[in-house]
């Protein structure tokens, strides 16, 4: 390992781990500095979350050796861990839902006055933590009623509660907005200033870039570069992630040509969605893709949900000029329409299923042999998705939970497409994903349009809408703001209309809204 100055707080050493025949970890070396912010990358899959769970608690290594403070030790759990001052902030979050927001802070550390839970202590120690992350949640109200990015922040407060030493935080800010992750770096820097040792992982290679003193990159288990952080360009980074030169993120643009006389694929007049959206209306091509921006709030979501009948909603839809009615996700399907969901955990996988069971999901009906499920049928239709799709798992009975998110996204464009929908909608399509899956996904995208179908793709990233889009239809308050096609697609138009902006205003306010 590469010497510092500095004691290393919590270090690797030739650290490997195996699952059963899979070696996952391949004699690992890395070093948490007190002081320093050090990035851990790779792909989804390289091995980061293993390690992580090592250093936390949460895994055993299978051989090598974990050192605190110079001298070897063994964490019989995470509890062991975190009482040698060695704390991990999840990307998966670690709540519990029924509780309230200050009982999930001090959960398992409860203040006590006596024989006696101290709640009015925690509570003014819980607004305390979240008034450092500027959350402004009641720390009475239950978790589960709370947004996403507030759960992500109870989850940081939590951290912050146990007064660590070492911190390592695994995507933090993958369900934030750019304001509040600018909240939480402040936090990183106040932390780092005091001396503690922290882990990132971030898939936002700016962040890494802006946030962290060294870089450890990862690659199927092997650390493949330890560097600097200053000694490396972002496009460095990405690079050794993926062993492979990422020249264009994006795929060519360029719409087939299509006959005048043929309807839209997709035509929406007069779509209304109480509370979120009113008067949206576009029409959708064959062999395009439609993309969809606007801040937080627009009603992006909101109307692509409504449409294809996960919100109530009315509208006058035709598909390929005929009139459907589109109550219900099941007839959407049937009229040809696919949606992808943003949040492919909670609402677009069953994470304690297989992939079989999960691809064939939507197009069940397809192996009903009359009595039963062709099981046959369905293991080749998952044998020809993992190789059209290049899903990378350990075997094919493995719980679609224990993928990475990489490919549970493509498992999940394999699910909606093996319904043969010829419109496909797509909400977030690389959300915490790393580099390269997402220029895969991005190939998928554009292959799909090449073979006919019609696409929309709903994104928060501006790259990745003006990277990927034929034309941009942007959403304020609810209402479409404007639509831009060709040389028009480009970040000043977009925010000007997302932020009813004049021309003068750069992008600042829009990426912290987004």
């Amino acid at each position: 390992m590469e010497s510092s100055s500095a004691p290393a707080a919590l270090a690797l050493s030739r650290v490997t781990r195996s699952f059963g025949p899979v070696q996952i970890l391949f004699d690992i070396d890395l070093e948490l500095v007190a002081g320093e912010v050090h990035a851990l990358i790779g792909e989804n899959g390289a091995g980061k979350s293993t390690m992580m769970k090592i250093l936390s608690g949460y895994l055993a290594a299978s051989s090598g050796t974990i050192l605190l403070d110079g001298r070897t030790v063994t964490f019989a759990d995470s509890e062991a861990a975190e009482n040698a001052g060695v704390v991990m902030i999840h990307q998966e979050f670690n709540l519990a839902g029924q509780l309230s927001v200050e009982e999930n802070i001090f959960l398992g550390r409860e203040l006590r006055r006596g024989p006696f839970l101290d709640k009015p202590a925690m509570r003014e120690q819980a607004r305390a933590l979240l008034d450092q992350l500027e959350c402004h949640v009641d720390v009475r109200t239950r978790l589960d009623a709370i947004s996403v990015p507030d759960k992500q922040m109870v989850e940081i407060a939590k951290a912050l509660s146990r007064q660590a030493r070492v911190l390592i935080m695994d995507e933090p800010t993958a369900v934030l907005t750019s304001r509040e992750a600018a909240v939480l770096f402040r936090q990183v820097e106040r932390l780092k200033a005091s001396g503690v040792a922290l882990l990132f992982t971030s898939h936002k290679l700016d962040e890494v870039k802006g946030i962290s003193d060294r870089v450890t990159v990862m690659r199927d288990g092997h650390v493949v570069a330890a560097a600097p952080t200053h000694s490396m360009t972002e496009d460095g980074m990405a690079e050794a992630m993926v062993g492979r030169e990422l020249s264009g993120l994006f795929p060519a643009k360029g719409r087939a040509d299509r006959d005048a006389n043929e309807p839209p694929a997709l035509s929406v007049r007069a779509l209304q969605v109480p509370g979120f959206a009113r008067d949206i209306a576009f029409e959708l091509h064959r062999g395009e893709v439609l993309g969809i921006a606007g801040l937080i709030g627009s009603g992006r979501t909101e109307a692509m949900e409504g449409l294809v009948g996960l919100r109530p909603a009315t509208a006058e839809v035709l598909v390929d000029g005929n009139p459907v009615t589109l109550s219900s996700l099941s007839r959407s399907r049937d009229a040809g329409i696919a949606y992808l969901t943003e949040d492919r955990k909670e609402r677009g996988l069953l994470l304690n299923q297989g992939m079989r069971e999960n691809l064939t999901l939507l197009a069940l009906k397809r192996f009903d042999s009359g009595l039963l499920i062709d099981r046959k049928a369905e293991a080749a239709s998952l044998e020809k998705a993992v190789k059209e799709f290049d899903i990378r798992a350990p075997h094919p009975d493995v719980l679609v939970g224990n993928l990475s998110g990489g490919n549970q996204q493509k498992l999940l464009i394999a699910k909606t497409l093996l319904a043969e929908p010829d419109v496909v909608i797509i909400d977030e399509p690389t959300r915490g994903i790393d580099i390269g899956t997402k220029q895969q996904i991005y190939e998928f995208i554009r292959a799909l349009t090449r073979a006919g179908k019609a696409i929309i793709v709903v994104s928060s990233e501006m790259s990745e809408v003006i990277g990927l889009a034929d034309r941009v239809l942007v959403m304020r308050g609810g209402r479409i703001a404007g639509v831009l096609e060709g040389e028009e697609i480009a970040e000043r138009p977009i925010v000007r209309l997302a932020m009813g902006l004049s021309d003068e205003h750069n992008t600042d306010a829009f990426e912290e809204a987004s």
